[in-house]
């Protein structure tokens, strides 16, 4: 008898190890909706990712063949004992989808595919010139039709082979004539193949060869002929047919998508007709991108008040009066026709400012001195400074050129197809009345809208349904995400970490897998309340249909809506790596050692301010903001204070402010070349002396970058040794205590502490120095101490445990103590900062910008700075923040955190709705005045919930 087969109901890890781990052994249930949350650097990440899901994808990994290993990467196995019960998965973290220009919403979530299939099985050709529908004809119809003439109608059928072309045609005449062919007719007028046929080869010319000339009779030879006519037309023209009736008037047919009046046609619609990735559909100028980049003219002349002296050229304000060669090029052009150096640009005549940027009309007189002395005069146009900074950058093969001529440049709309990326051919099919774009370019809402009510006859209902099905579905499960403000046609390189995030949650839903571990992270980022409650109940479907959602969060909704808590810590760094809590989202608030069951149970909260900041009086006003969906607002910004921008996603938040707002004062305050969304005005600037952007954009591309070089303090650390009594008789100098220079590294890592090895279909192996043990400095380095410590020994140390270390050294402590102020005094001062997470790196920043001493005119601007951030961190970032405002300083702050968005001094709320229907002013005022407006806002009904 078989023994009875029981059920594996968990997940089990025993012996976790992975960076801050600590030995970990938890029972994670299957077929579960579970959250993992804890202070950030706790562990959370360490578990999900580096050790659950990283040996998921190592196990079916080594189920491949070698060979197809090759093409999908190595995975190291994580240091876990081991796990039991672990199902095939998937990861869907907060990387950016692509950077792939072509790649968009619509390809990602591959709807784009069943859009091209719907299109070119029952979408509908029409003429570009207004002549209505155009459908396919048979030969028999044709043929019926000019069979239905007047009886005695004396016709001839010709192949319209050149339209509108330049050229004597000798070749063609007799290519012609060798086929067998006796006559055609050349704009209008017909002659003999065996006479001697004269045409202007400058000239543009119509030519058809006569195939047939039939008297019509009602009897089946007549109509067999006009069959056999137009089968000897097609074979010449790909299906375009002209009969010429006697009075000259001509009758134009298509055996393919073709109009009868102007001739115009398509070939048979095949999905490739709407791709713009396909030479078949993409449009042949933009070659299927939408855009081209052009040089700005805003960028290159940024300031017209700027004479060129003065660096109103910005490509040349370096090298005014050098000897550059392309100073003394442009030179010559000033000289030949006494353009004025001292004028400004934009009181210049219009025609010289044109030839400054377009070149000279005529060969002028161009002379050079090399380097060497040499002297070369030579007569040619001048090319223009756009013309120099197209052909340069187009031309270079550095990549850091390239992005200096990039920022002279930007996306200009294809002239041919519009944006559009495709063909006139592609763009003539339409279904519902729209074109296969500019359904693209409806918001989520309005395509599923446009969709459910699109009439269809039978014939296309019934070739169109699974189609039509599948699209909607997969629109459906975007919106369900809080996605429905997005388009298809939105570039997948625009959206954010979340927004990209929460399309591949989608995709993962129209797939309908079971038995799949999904490992999210924070799929809450970038959403509104509102939304938040669908993305939810989303995640509840994907658990329903038979799936283990391992989901790191700190979202307080989403943990009280998970059916098992895992809270990890106690703290962070290596004060954490441990299960501090773990059960039903109940039996944690009910765990006194667990912070975040404080938090939930609400015995620990952030407190409400008891009055709020009175700032300075002084106020930045924007008019007119009108980029992307914003409705020409005007907002006035109170200065001096915690302002917080709010709004459901896709409301204009990030248009208003960092597409408008932020360009706008960088370019009048920072002098940075950038250029902002259309606006008409700002006033306030003069209270403006600096705007910093703390973003979470990663920090430093090389892996030697860490945090402390980041915020210099290692410079101090490094000066700190050198001036130690045995570094001094040594000789040694700061750069000696430098991993990036030789001298004090080790010769053999190069500073790096590890041997990298490549194995050929197994993973890199990285082992530890031998020469300096995994110290990156030679042992004579190693020698020199401060209190006992080597420089391999505080690189080591955690912020906080450096902070202790060096208190009595003011300069040192000073820098360390922000970055433990801003929550990061678990962090290695010398990890590699490619580890961090986006909310790590903007903290470091924001670290880095606080060392600066205050101005009372300094304008901070913060994107959703709770992103990675537990209700604890939180707490310690408001405190910062607080200090910041005290210091005379302005913050504004995105967010839809609303433990936050409580601590404002004031709101500024963006709806009512997300895409077309957003970007107006909905709410604005202090928080307790926001609730007197809860009819018309959504962060307000929210707020209301934990204000009163």
């Amino acid at each position: 008898m078989k023994p009875e087969l029981k059920t594996n109901d968990f997940i089990r890890v025993k012996g976790a190890r992975e960076n801050n781990l600590k030995n970990v052994n938890i029972d994670i249930p299957k077929n579960q909706f579970v959250v993992i949350t804890g202070l950030s650097g706790s562990g959370k990440s360490s578990l999900a990712f580096n050790t659950i899901y990283a040996e998921g994808r190592r196990r079916y990994l080594e189920s491949l063949s070698s060979y197809a290993r090759q093409f999908l990467g190595n995975s190291d196995k994580p240091d876990v004992d081991s796990i039991e019960g672990l199902s095939p998965a998937i990861s869907i973290d907060q990387k950016t989808t692509s950077h792939n220009p072509r790649s968009t919403v619509g390809t990602v979530t591959e709807i784009y595919d069943y859009l091209r299939l719907l299109w070119a099985r029952i979408g509908i050709p029409f003429c570009p010139n207004g002549h209505g529908a155009i459908q396919t004809q048979t030969v028999n119809q044709i043929a019926n039709q000019i069979f239905n003439l007047p009886v005695k109608s004396r016709i001839q059928i010709l192949a319209p082979t050149i339209k509108n072309q330049r050229g004597t045609f000798a070749n063609e005449f007799a290519k012609y004539q060798q086929l067998g062919f006796l006559r055609v007719w050349v704009d209008g007028q017909v002659y003999t193949l065996d006479e001697e046929i004269k045409l202007d080869k400058n000239t543009k010319h119509n030519l058809s060869v006569v195939v047939d000339r039939i008297v019509i009779n009602q009897d089946k030879q007549t109509l067999g002929r006009i069959v056999d006519a137009i089968e000897g037309v097609i074979k010449l023209t790909e299906g375009r047919i002209e009969v010429l009736l006697e009075d000259g008037k001509i009758l134009s047919f298509n055996k393919n998508h073709g109009c009868d009046q102007c001739g115009f046609s398509i070939s048979e619609l095949e999905p490739r007709l709407f791709s713009f990735n396909s030479p078949l559909g993409s449009c042949e100028y933009c070659k299927g991108l939408g855009f081209s980049y052009e040089p700005d003219v805003e960028k290159i002349i940024p300031n017209p008040l700027l004479s060129i002296n003065e660096g109103g050229i910005d490509i040349f304000k370096n090298i005014v009066h050098g000897t550059s060669l392309d100073w003394q090029r442009f030179l010559s052009l000033i000289n030949h026709y006494q353009i004025p150096l001292d004028q400004p640009l934009g009181q210049m005549d219009t025609d010289l400012v044109r030839m400054i940027l377009e070149g000279s009309d005529e060969p002028i007189e161009i002379k050079t001195v090399s380097n060497s002395g040499a002297k070369n005069v030579r007569f040619e146009h001048y090319e223009g400074v756009a013309h120099l900074i197209k052909r340069r950058h187009l031309e270079t093969s550095s990549q850091a050129s390239r992005e200096w001529y990039s920022a002279y440049m930007s996306e200009i709309t294809c002239k041919k197809c519009q944006g559009k990326k495709l063909t006139t051919n592609s763009l003539s099919v339409k279904l519902g009345g729209l074109d296969i774009i500019s359904f693209t370019e409806l918001s989520i809402d309005k395509a599923i809208e446009f969709l459910l009510q699109i009439e269809l006859n039978q014939e296309q209902k019934k070739i169109g349904e699974l189609a039509l099905k599948e699209i909607i579905n997969r629109l459906s499960f975007l919106k369900n995400v809080g996605l429905e403000y997005l388009n298809l046609a939105r570039r997948a390189s625009t959206l954010s970490g979340g927004e990209a995030q929460r399309i591949r949650l989608a995709t993962q839903i129209g797939s309908q897998l079971t038995g799949v571990l999904y490992v999210l992270d924070e799929p809450s980022i970038g959403l509104h309340q509102k939304d938040n409650d669908r993305l939810i109940n989303t995640m509840m479907v994907m658990r329903d249909l038979g799936n283990t959602l391992l989901v790191v969060e700190h979202d307080s909704e989403t943990m009280l809506a998970a059916d098992y808590l895992i809270d990890i810590g106690p703290k962070a760094g290596n004060q954490g790596g441990e299960v501090v809590a773990a059960g039903t989202p109940l039996e944690v608030m009910e765990n006194t050692d667990s912070l975040t069951g404080q938090y939930l149970s609400g015995k620990k909260q952030i407190e409400v301010p008891k009055t709020r900041h009175a700032g300075n009086g002084r106020t930045l006003t924007l008019k007119g903001a009108k980029g992307n969906n914003l409705k020409n607002i005007n907002v006035t910004i109170p200065l001096n204070k915690l302002v917080l921008v709010t709004g459901v996603s896709g409301s204009g938040k990030s248009t208003l402010i960092n597409q408008t707002l932020v360009p706008i004062l960088e370019r009048l305050v920072n002098y940075k070349n950038v250029k902002p969304a259309p606006y008409k005005e700002i006033i306030g600037v003069n209270h403006i002396d600096k705007v910093v952007v703390v973003s979470q954009d990663p920090i430093g591309r090389t892996p030697r970058s860490n945090p402390a070089t980041y915020v210099s303090v290692f410079d101090d650390i490094r000066e700190l040794f050198a001036n130690t009594k045995e570094a001094k008789a040594r000789g040694y100098t700061n750069s000696r205590f430098s991993f990036n220079v030789a001298g004090g590294r080790c010769d053999k890592c190069f500073g790096d502490g590890v041997i990298r090895i490549e194995m050929h279909f197994l993973p890199d192996v990285y082992v530890t120095c031998e020469m300096c043990d995994g110290k990156k400095y030679n042992p004579q380095t190693l020698e020199v101490k401060y209190l006992g410590k080597s420089i391999f020994d505080v690189l080591q140390m955690s912020c906080q445990e450096a902070y202790d270390f060096f208190k009595a050294i003011p300069n040192i402590a000073r820098k360390l103590k922000l970055l433990c102020d801003v929550g990061l005094e678990y962090l290695q001062l010398g990890l590699n900062v490619t580890f961090l997470s986006g909310g790590e790196a903007q903290r470091i920043k924001l670290a880095k910008f606080l060392q600066k001493k205050a101005t009372g005119k300094t304008l901070y601007v913060l994107d959703e700075p709770s992103t990675g951030l537990h209700i604890e961190d939180i707490n310690k970032l408001l405190t910062v923040i607080q200090r910041i405002i005290k210091n005379g300083d302005s913050v504004i702050i995105i967010e839809h955190n609303l433990d936050i968005i409580k601590m404002a001094d004031y709101i500024i709320d963006l709806g009512p709705e997300g895409g077309e229907k957003g970007g107006q002013i909905i709410a604005q005022g202090t928080p307790e005045q926001l609730l007197n407006q809860v009819d018309k806002s959504y962060t307000a009904q929210y707020l209301a919930k934990i204000l009163k």
